[in-house]
């Protein structure tokens, strides 16, 4: 029990007590003494992952490599979009940990693909229109030429003897690159590749895609860097035969698979485009029928925007990345703008937060309440409603061990070709804490009356409640989403 009572740390709450019982220990928590050593210095160190990382990770997104052209937002499919989301959203996982960064493949500038992310607000790296790989792409082509996996003409007489089908189809390709994928996986120690990979052609845009990746590695300031292919579950076959030919040209970075479960709309067929367009015109009739004619101009404009994104990306995120996702897509459903779901419930309870302290602000300058005391002021064990300690104990106190966990299984050795990552966790977190918040905003009254004997338990509310603000926006940024600070 007294090494129990000695412990120390900022992952370690504060015990008043305890007492040893038949089945272990029963520890008492002083909470005002955790209230105060979370919220007193600001909750800064809460609010970042545990420790900091090293390493460069690609992101590298099969959905927008050209083939041969450079995807347009009306031939992205719904399940290609849930893996360009996803890459976004581990980038800005990855990069809080410490990680060095980048995105394959770089995409033209201007181009309409670009415009469509933008609106998703999704950053992509982008090159001039005039801009080529052509550099790149030979010096991969000879890699290729001269791979001792290289089929030679003697090797593919020899297998295709046996039967006229064949021989058609390798005259077809006569003079053709072709390379043994099944040889390279299986000299090369690769765990978790599709058995039935075997000879592959290769293709102007195979050697595409592989340039794309020489570029994005680089740049990267270690020698060893891990390409995190986020690619769908048709294109997963595909996706293992470029990795492994990319093996083949001599290249021995890390490679792994994240792989996404189909995007399904039952009754109807939408592209990428028209799911988005669809979802933008509900949430502009929803909150046209919420706040009438006030929804007008460039504020609202920009609201509605990311109002969108946030439904789009809660949609298609908030689901373990290997499950499906079935989306409800009749025109007449509409975007709800209440309700403990999805992303306009998290965005409409961020904005409550920025509202509350708007009024206080307001409150201050009439002379109402007076600034905001230190931290070591206040006698947080005013913070006596148990929906103030869940808010800090299963929100505050954990997030950053949420964080940790994509570093964590980037960093896992062995397991094979694929990694499952727990990517749902962040939208699923911060539906739970929008539905806890909204509970206890429903239910207490932070601002009272301007009385001195209250100010106290005032302040120690509007500590947390301050927290929970930028725990809010630090979450949210995960997702590349800004908050909105009125609704």
């Amino acid at each position: 029990m007294s090494r129990v009572l000695s412990l120390r740390g900022s992952g370690v709450l504060p015990v008043a007590g305890g007492e040893v019982m038949c089945e272990g220990l029963r520890v008492r928590v002083d909470r005002a003494a955790a209230f105060r050593a979370v919220l007193a210095g600001g909750a800064t160190e809460y609010l970042k992952p545990s420790s900091q990382r090293q390493g460069c990770v690609v992101l590298n997104c099969p959905a927008l490599h050209p083939k041969p052209s450079t995807p347009t937002p009306d031939t992205l499919t719904l399940g290609q979009l849930r893996t360009v989301l996803l890459a976004d959203h581990m980038g800005e996982l990855l990069r809080r940990q410490g990680f060095a960064v980048s995105y394959c493949p770089t995409l033209p500038e201007d181009s309409d693909i670009i415009t469509f992310l933008r609106s998703l607000g999704i950053d992509w790296p982008t090159a001039p229109a005039n801009w080529t790989n052509k550099e790149r792409e030979e010096k991969i082509q000879e890699a290729l030429e001269n791979s001792t996996y290289r089929e030679r003409e003697t090797e593919r007489g020899r297998r295709t003897s046996g039967g006229g089908g064949r021989k058609a189809e390798e005259g077809e390709n006569e003079g053709a690159l072709r390379v043994n994928l099944k040889r390279v996986f299986q000299e090369e120690g690769l765990l978790g590749y599709d058995p039935s990979l075997g000879t592959c052609t290769v293709h102007s845009d195979s050697v595409s895609h592989l340039a794309q990746l020489d570029l994005a590695t680089a740049d990267c300031s270690v020698a060893m860097a891990t390409a995190l292919h986020v690619t769908s579950c048709q294109d997963e076959f595909r996706q293992q035969q470029i990795a492994v030919l990319w093996r083949a040209t001599g290249a021995t970075h890390t490679q792994r698979h994240l792989v996404c479960g189909p995007v399904k709309t039952p009754g109807s067929h939408l592209t990428a485009a028209q799911y988005l367009q669809l979802r933008r015109g509900q949430m502009k009739e929803a909150s046209e029928m919420k706040y009438g004619d006030q929804v007008e101009g460039q504020t609202w404009d920009d609201i509605i925007r990311v109002m969108t994104s946030a439904t789009v990306r809660f949609e298609l995120l908030s689901t373990v990345h290997t499950s499906p996702v079935t989306l409800d897509v009749q025109r007449e459903g509409g975007v709800s703008t209440k309700g403990p779901r999805g992303g306009v419930f998290v965005m409409y309870n961020c904005a409550r937060l920025h509202t509350l302290f708007d009024s206080y602000e307001r409150g201050v300058e009439k002379g109402l309440y007076p600034e905001i005391p230190e931290g070591s002021q206040l006698d947080f064990s005013a913070l006596k409603e148990e929906g103030e300690w869940l808010l800090l104990f299963n929100y505050l106190i954990t997030f950053s061990e949420l964080l940790d966990q994509s570093g964590q299984a980037i960093d896992c050795e062995g397991g094979g070709a694929r990694v499952n990552i727990k990517t749902e966790q962040i939208c699923k977190f911060l539906v739970s804490l929008s539905k806890d918040f909204s509970s206890y905003y429903n239910r207490v009254h932070v601002l009272g009356e301007p009385l001195p004997h209250l100010f106290n338990q005032m302040f120690s509310r509007l500590y947390l409640l301050r927290a929970l603000r930028e725990l809010y926006h630090s979450a949210l940024d995960t997702l590349n989403l800004p908050p909105i600070r009125q609704l």
